[in-house]
């Protein structure tokens, strides 16, 4: 399932920063890992499904279904300089890139033959927290009832504070009898597939980026693109050409400048 997504965006390329350690595992785990949301540090993260239900006799339900979802975030943002500080504060992580449509298609085919779970990826959009609150409300159908449509687009809502994210969320729905135990999800893929690039941060040294890049290939065997991010790179000297009366122009307007 898409959702806020057009069909002409999903060979889109989105991006996520891992920390170097986290990069070597997924290679050596062959395993993309979610997590409950609950774990999210933005307070209004999953705020619809800690929803409680009021029914007319007065009784009171609490939702259970924040513990049966799990998410994933990347960005769509190829260059940012936040990005990489907040998720790269050791100057060490490493960005991978992948596309809209291999995320998705990797996930739902690890679970091809699992019963009572779903999956979706979509856009974040960002809106004002009265906003959110009235959306709340409205993802319940009269009878409290939730389609997987809203259950998802629960989750693809922030505040306009966030909004430099860009974010594009993986997320995936355990609605089976028992309530899932564990806060991360992982599933099985082949890195080398889901992974068309590899960029390392801006902030280090050629050197540094050069033996970074040979540890990578030691360890990973990959064979796709490794580089490293020119986002603080030197900009080229500008240079100027000019013709010589204009030069003598200038310098005779200097003169008259420099006498009044």
């Amino acid at each position: 399932m898409y959702l806020n997504i057009k069909d002409s965006e999903y060979e889109d390329q989105i991006y996520r920063i891992v920390s170097y350690n986290r990069f070597l595992e997924i290679f050596e785990s062959c395993k993309n890992t979610l997590v409950k949301p609950k774990l999210w540090e933005d307070t209004f993260e999953n705020y619809t499904l800690k929803s409680k239900l009021i029914y007319p006799d007065g009784s009171k339900i609490e939702l259970d279904v924040h513990e049966r979802l799990y998410g994933q975030c990347w960005t769509t943002s190829k260059a940012s300089d936040a990005m990489w500080r907040i998720y790269s504060p050791d100057k060490r992580g490493v960005r991978i890139r992948t596309t809209i449509d291999k995320l998705l298609t990797s996930i739902s085919i690890a679970n091809v033959n699992t019963a009572r779970t779903e999956s979706c990826i979509g856009r974040v959009k960002y809106q004002s927290e009265s906003k959110i609150i009235s959306q709340s409300k409205q993802a319940f159908s009269n009878n409290g009832q939730m389609t997987f449509g809203n259950l998802f687009r629960s989750l693809l809502v922030k505040r306009k504070a966030f909004s430099h994210e860009k974010e594009i969320r993986l997320i995936h729905l355990d609605w089976g009898i028992k309530i899932p135990d564990e806060d991360i999800y992982k599933y099985e893929i082949d890195p080398h597939d889901l992974i068309t690039q590899v960029m390392i941060d801006p902030r280090i040294c050629y050197d540094e980026f050069r033996n970074i890049k040979a540890d990578i290939e030691a360890k990973t065997g990959y064979k796709g693109d490794i580089k490293r991010s020119l986002l603080y790179r030197l900009p080229e000297t500008v240079t100027v050409e000019v013709e010589q009366n204009m030069t003598t122009q200038g310098t005779r307007t200097q003169k008259n400048c420099a006498g009044v």
